[in-house]
């Protein structure tokens, strides 16, 4: 049996969402138990020129809801980028899940060949659906989940493999 295109993405997305959200709650839970500012841990940064925390999250999330969209050929709803607290960036994941469960495996199935053209620092680049999801938007979706996960392991919360494979 081979693996559709709504098996790669829409519960892969949703499975990381998940897991993503369940760290944040556990960062939050250790910086308070050290009283820690959380502010902190969100606005932190592996090294200036990369993006802190939140935007760590934000970013995954769009690029979950704008796969999915995408594969579907439907619109990609825009979600302010406000989030400042661990309650917030768990509330993003959580409307995203909830938008990718909006989606049946007819909206994606066949999406192959779907032509996807996407704006990149100003430039058209188009993809085939399944080289977009599979080169493109899962790669950078794991991207920078890993390195929301990396900030918080450098700032010292306690997490683990486990964590970040959703098994806790």
């Amino acid at each position: 049996m081979s693996l559709s295109m709504y098996q790669a993405s829409v519960p892969v997305f949703r499975h990381q969402l998940g897991a993503i959200s369940k760290i944040l709650s556990k960062a939050e839970a250790q910086a308070e138990a050290r009283k820690w500012d959380p502010t902190v841990l969100i606005q932190a940064r592996l090294y200036p020129d990369m993006f802190p925390l939140s935007r760590q999250i934000q970013i995954a999330a769009d690029a979950a809801k704008g796969a999915v969209a995408r594969l579907a050929g439907v619109d990609t709803p825009a979600y302010a980028d406000t989030e400042v607290t661990f309650a917030e960036l768990r509330e993003r994941c959580s409307r995203t899940i909830d938008f990718l469960d909006g989606f049946s495996a007819d909206q994606i199935d066949g999406s192959e060949e779907r032509e996807i053209i996407l704006s990149l620092r100003g430039a058209s680049v188009a993809f085939k659906g399944q080289q977009y999801l599979l080169g493109f938007a899962l790669p950078n979706f794991y991207f920078h989940l890993t390195t929301a996960y990396d900030i918080l392991r450098h700032c010292g919360i306690e997490l683990g493999k486990r964590d970040f494979l959703g098994a806790n």
